[in-house]
């Protein structure tokens, strides 16, 4: 009867650990938000296009301009899109992500890097090798969204942005932020 009872009591013990190991692991790698998604649709700058040729002007246009931008690269998972920082009227800058589409993930950020894009493999745990400033929690993996840039942040340094999981230290994709003239 003891040992019928002591085997019961075991296999108990092992249920908790394998439910308690179970929850652990849902909690850290949390699956379901490689198949869920998360829109945003935020308001972005309206941008004047640049003068052509033939309209050359000593004066640029009043209102927001782009002063950095490009293409998203897949690293660690599917991602497109567009980056830009947009000069603002009154001088401050926004990180603004144009049709982003990458995977939804745990603890996603967006960084501001020094590093630059490279692809493949070899690109995706670079960011946090040098200077890299955190914008903010990404606010959607689908979708238009923006993200103010501290005043005083050196974008002549900066010249990456990278959407990047925090909790594994790889990035999902980035894009290099080339000047515009």
């Amino acid at each position: 009867m003891s040992v019928r009872l002591l085997r019961r009591s075991r296999m108990w013990v092992a249920a908790v650990v394998v439910a308690a190991v179970a929850a652990a692991g849902l909690y850290w790698f949390q699956p379901w938000k490689l198949v869920t998604d998360r829109a945003v649709d935020e308001a972005l700058s309206v941008v004047p296009a640049p003068p052509s040729a033939s309209s050359v002007r000593e004066v640029p246009p009043p209102g927001p301009a782009v002063v950095r931008q490009g293409e998203f690269i897949t690293h660690e998972h599917d991602t497109e899109g567009q980056a830009r920082v947009i000069r603002k009227v009154d001088g401050s800058h926004v990180l603004e992500l144009v049709g982003l589409s990458t995977s939804n993930g745990p603890d996603l950020r967006v960084w501001l890097s020094d590093q630059p894009v490279l692809g493949g493999r070899q690109g995706w745990r670079v960011f946090d090798d040098g200077r890299w400033l955190e914008l903010g929690r990404l606010k959607g993996n689908r979708g238009d969204q923006a993200y103010a840039i501290p005043a005083g942040t050196d974008l002549d340094e900066l010249t990456s942005v990278a959407i990047w999981c925090k909790r594994f230290a790889v990035s999902f994709g980035a894009a290099g932020l080339g000047p515009v003239a």
